[in-house]
């Protein structure tokens, strides 16, 4: 017999200004939830012309983009180009060092471009690995459904009622599902054993998580280690659709120890990476000189 995850706690995301004109709802790397290891932090992102994140640098982490509406570029220093577009997503190792841009598209409609962003910790033996970066379009993502079609899941990562996806989303072990429930809708989500676990909705109101804890969007929802996986419902009276991810990580044991971009885990190595970014060295050898096309524009060049 399965034992359902309790409900550790449940928070709403409340929307501030962050980069250059963007809006972000953030729901870890805040004091209500900080280093839920391996997540570092998880935005919910809008950005639009005239906005977005130019030349930055990273150091010790992963960032997981998924899209959820528009187009977003990217660019980094070691060459690496790329767009995606609503149901893909955008893996980038930072590892010992990485400058890039993540600037919006342009939509005929004039609306934002809207996605989640996650942090990643790296594994304390890789943090200073080569940096590399990979798409995945939605199209390469499976589905499946349940409860009578009142249930449907697109296992970006993971496994779901059968049904996996082999896609390794970072170094650490990843799984990332995107539901969406109809009014009755029922699920029952297996989930690896002491992986940290959380829920954010998108959509929906009166959402149902373990027994009796009821959210409705832009909720952060997390769950206990120990048990099975989690319960969901949402009630026959709903009067929408629910839509939210579910993500599930292997923790890791070492200190965190976070300034901005660097991830690392020792205060020492924080300065080490200032100073490294700093003399375009130990890894940052390629941001000399260099500058994003796509960020150019918004940084005045």
């Amino acid at each position: 017999m399965s034992i359902a995850r309790a409900v550790v706690k449940a928070f709403k995301a409340i929307e501030k200004s962050e980069g250059a004109g963007a809006k972000v709802r953030r729901s870890i790397g805040v004091p209500q939830l900080r280093n839920f290891s391996p997540f570092l932090m998880l935005d919910h992102f809008s950005v639009g012309i005239g906005a977005g994140f130019p030349d930055h640098p990273h150091r010790g982490q992963e960032t997981i983009t998924y899209l959820l509406h528009g187009s977003v570029d990217h660019e980094d220093f070691a060459g690496n180009k790329g767009t995606i577009y609503a149901g893909d997503l955008q893996f980038m190792t930072a590892g010992r060092g990485i400058v890039h841009a993540e600037m919006p598209g342009k939509n005929d409609d004039g609306s934002p471009n809207v996605g989640l962003q996650l942090w990643v910790d790296l594994p304390k033996n890789l943090k200073y690995c080569e940096p590399r970066y990979r798409d995945l379009r939605g199209s390469e993502i499976p589905t499946t459904t349940t409860d009578d079609a009142r249930v449907t899941i697109k296992i970006i990562s993971g496994n779901s009622h059968g049904v996996d996806s082999v896609k390794d989303l970072a170094y650490t072990p990843v799984w990332l599902l995107d539901v969406t429930m109809q009014p009755g809708g029922k699920l029952s989500q297996p989930l690896p054993k002491g992986w940290n676990t959380f829920v954010y909705v998108l959509k929906g109101s009166d959402i149902v998580f373990g027994e009796k804890t009821k959210v409705g969007q832009y909720y952060n929802v997390v769950f206990d280690q120990n048990g099975d996986g989690i319960d969901v419902l949402l009630p026959d009276n709903a009067t929408e659709e629910a839509r939210f991810v579910i993500v599930a990580g292997q923790p890791h044991d070492h200190k965190v120890v976070q300034y901005g971009p660097f991830v690392v885990t020792s205060e020492e190595e924080v300065y080490e990476a200032m100073r490294d970014y700093q003399s375009n060295s130990n890894g940052f050898e390629r941001a000399r000189n260099w500058q994003s096309e796509i960020g150019k524009a918004m940084l005045g060049a």
